[in-house]
């Protein structure tokens, strides 16, 4: 059985930082994608960041380019996203994501609450 537990959410002042962790278990996805997506309450679910296993490829979604940062470790199969210069509209449920073999995994969500 495939699953994605996260980590790391908590609850933050603006300015500051916090580090998510997704761990992998039942399959390795060293050779596929993953990421992070958020959903704050009333809206709906958007993607964050992606690391493609390939040559390090990364992207981001314009509102945390120059503060988010996706990292890997294909060796632990986990995804990590260092989170820098938090602010109150970052609040939200983050969700680590992972595609393979053209399944969708997602994993149970963890709560980011960024204070003002």
């Amino acid at each position: 059985q495939v699953q994605l537990v996260e980590s790391g959410g908590g609850l933050v002042q603006a300015g500051g930082s916090l580090r998510l962790s997704c761990a992998a278990s039942g399959r390795t996805f060293s050779t596929y994608p993953m990421g992070w997506f958020r959903q704050a309450p009333g809206k709906e679910r958007e993607f964050v960041a992606i690391s493609y296993w390939s040559r390090g490829g990364t992207n981001y979604a314009d509102s945390v380019k120059g503060r988010f940062t996706i990292s890997r470790d294909n060796a632990k199969n986990m995804v990590y996203l260092q989170m820098n210069s938090l602010q109150p509209e970052d609040t939200a449920v983050y969700y680590c994501h992972a595609a393979a073999d053209g399944i969708q995994y997602w994993g149970q969500g963890t709560q980011v609450t960024v204070s003002s």
